[in-house]
């Protein structure tokens, strides 16, 4: 005879928050990252940040904001799991000092306003790495008693060594050559490692060629940065080999809200990360999407 006596049931605080951030039926998520502001001010497409949250929300699966941005232009209301950005500190007013954060958000705090998680930069190889690999691990330990989940995120600061990283070209803005894409994997292996091994549940990093020996190398499951704003098709490239080398999603801010049709470009996002659209599919469907909107 069946009976709910007949199960054992574990229940995890931190499981059933991971649950509620990743689409059950891909295992996938998309995560929409608007916490620019706490080191950037007022970016192109966060200047008004209520406008720019509120059509892409049914198309995420969790937002990243920064506290004041929760609390005044998210609605209470939503059901959109919240990940809360716990550190910062610093601003582009003095970029060399970028890689000096402080926690900014208790612990306490995230509970108080039903975060799910929390993100914490670190900076490895950096002046502060640190102490800000302390700022993850300290808030995790504390988060952790409370089934919060923590995202570290491999953070370059303002390094040109590193950024170019990000940029996928150097300071001239020449494609990366071999050396530098062996250099962007053997970086991205170390830091997404040590993040996984301090106790981060998720490692946001960026993409490069070879991210297979990146995923391989981190004991937490992979999301990946969209980083500076790029071509359309571009990022749509690079989130499905992201996706295809074993990323479980993105957390990408300015490559949707900056790009001209944000809606569309979430929905061309989703498209890859749960569909398993390829990049050339997406970009269709990006196209449709805003032609519709022209039309309406």
């Amino acid at each position: 005879m069946n009976s709910v006596f007949n199960y054992k049931v574990e229940w995890s605080g931190i499981q059933n928050r991971m649950a509620r951030m990743f689409n059950p039926k891909s295992g996938r998520s998309v995560m929409l990252a608007v916490d620019h502001g706490y080191f950037q001010g007022a970016p192109s497409g966060l200047i008004n940040l209520r406008e720019t949250i509120e059509p892409l929300l049914p198309y995420c699966d969790a937002i990243s904001p920064t506290i004041g941005g929760l609390k005044t232009s998210i609605d209470s209301r939503t059901r959109t799991p919240v990940i809360i950005r716990a550190t910062g500190g610093s601003s582009m007013r003095r970029a060399e000092e970028l890689d000096d954060e402080i926690v900014t958000v208790s612990v306490e705090e995230m509970i108080r306003v039903n975060a799910v998680g929390f993100t914490a930069s670190c900076f490895v190889g950096l002046k502060n790495q640190s102490k800000t690999i302390g700022n993850l691990t300290s808030l995790t330990n504390i988060a952790h008693r409370y089934g919060l989940v923590a995202i570290g995120i491999t953070a370059v600061g303002s390094d040109p060594a590193l950024t170019k990283f990000v940029k996928g070209e150097s300071e001239s803005g020449a494609e990366l050559t071999a050396e530098d894409k062996k250099d962007a994997i053997k970086y991205l292996k170390h830091a997404a490692r040590v993040l996984s091994e301090d106790g981060a549940d998720i490692v946001k990093t960026y993409y490069t060629e070879g991210f297979e020996e990146v995923v391989e190398a981190c004991l937490a499951p992979i999301v990946i940065a969209g980083g500076t704003k790029k071509p359309t098709k571009e990022a749509l490239d690079f989130t499905y080999r992201a996706i295809k080398a074993g990323a479980v999603g993105v957390d990408m801010g300015r490559n949707i809200f900056q790009n001209e049709h944000p809606v569309a470009m979430i929905q061309a996002i989703g498209s890859i990360v749960h569909d398993g659209k390829t990049a050339e599919e997406a970009l269709s469907l990006y196209n449709d999407l805003k032609g519709k909107k022209k039309q309406g």
